[in-house]
């Protein structure tokens, strides 16, 4: 009979690869190391210059001061959504909400006033009503007006206009009436498979502690890195656009009003504070500074990218322009009654 060749004996199998990995290893981590070495010299000297430019700095602060501004509101938000879908009864809400989609609308923007938080909490918080019945409508009313006429934004606008205390009724009635109307508009032309209802499930035997920890954490790493990605480009477009070019079409009064709205949407300021950067805008508009605080609560990058995030593209890509719209339109007429 034939015998085995010692390459088909079992120990000799299970031996020799081992050698050659062990081998191949040990070839390979010291060349791993010199290039790494080799990379961290090279950035050390030919990098480094670059990284010290003012543009990369600005760059990096405008990151990572979005990112710190809004990350507490997000976490507050989270909280909150992972609390009412675990803690409060469907009930509650058919008990607080008229049952008319078209009456529970207004209900639900006014009852954005008491909820002090920025646009970063207001969606992750809209998704959790939408989750225990809530109607889509009446949770993106209040998705809108939450951050944008609460009591901390109204002071805070208060006191960064002093001397004009219609800019804060303006603000309420400008922000409060596109909320109404967005979310009017989309209970008479939205469609369910725009905009799917979130619906978290808990798993038999899991206490409500857990559920709640489980949906928080849930939450938070998925609307987490979506707020990244909107401070990066906030960021970048903070870099790229020139002062210079706001400063020319501050006379032009329609064009003013349209790039204060844009660069509301580009600037993704933290609604608590936007209203002191639309102060510090001397030689625009009350109107144009009034579509810079109506906008940015509504419309801005890091808003855009969470919407996607939590309700997907296809509601994002017809309610962003839609809200834009509307807070451009409502500006213009709030401007012209109240200024």
């Amino acid at each position: 009979m034939t015998q085995p060749s010692t390459t088909d004996l079992p120990g000799q199998e299970s031996h020799a690869p081992s050698h050659a990995t062990k081998d191949s290893v040990g070839i390979r981590l010291p060349w791993a190391f010199i290039a790494l070495v080799a990379l961290l010299v090279v950035g050390r000297f030919v990098l480094a210059p670059y990284l010290r430019a003012p543009a990369l700095q600005t760059w990096a602060t405008v990151f990572v001061a979005v990112c710190v501004q809004a990350l507490p509101f997000l976490v507050f938000g989270v909280a909150l959504s992972a609390a009412i879908t675990t803690f409060v009864p469907a009930s509650f809400w058919t008990r607080a909400l008229p049952r008319r989609t078209y009456a529970a609308v207004p209900v639900a923007g006014v009852a954005g006033a008491v909820l002090p938080g920025c646009e970063c909490a207001s969606v992750p918080v809209a998704a959790g009503l939408m989750a225990r019945g809530v109607a889509p409508p009446a949770a993106l009313a209040f998705l809108l007006a939450s951050p944008a006429i609460n009591p901390v934004v109204l002071v805070a606008t208060a006191v960064a206009f002093p001397d004009e205390p219609s800019m804060v009724v303006a603000r309420f009635a400008a922000s409060l009436a596109v909320a109404v109307l967005a979310g009017w508009i989309w209970a008479r032309f939205g469609r369910g498979e725009w905009l799917p209802a979130p619906r978290r499930a808990a798993e038999a035997g899991q206490g409500k502690v857990n559920v709640f920890l489980d949906a928080m954490c849930h939450d938070l790493l998925h609307a987490g890195g979506f707020l990244v990605v909107g401070a990066l480009a906030a960021a970048t477009l903070n870099v790229l656009i020139p002062r210079t070019l706001l400063t020319t079409v501050a006379g032009v009064p329609v064009v003013s009003v349209l790039v204060l709205a844009l660069l509301a949407v580009l600037l993704s300021i933290c609604s608590e504070a936007d209203a002191f950067v639309a102060a510090s805008l001397t030689a625009f508009s009350p109107t144009a500074k009034l579509a810079f605080l109506v906008v940015g609560p509504m419309v801005d990058l890091k808003l855009i990218a969470l919407q996607a995030g939590t309700f997907g593209r296809a509601f994002t890509w017809r309610f962003v322009p839609l809200t834009l719209t509307l807070a451009i339109g409502v500006s213009f007429v709030a401007g012209w009654a109240l200024l």
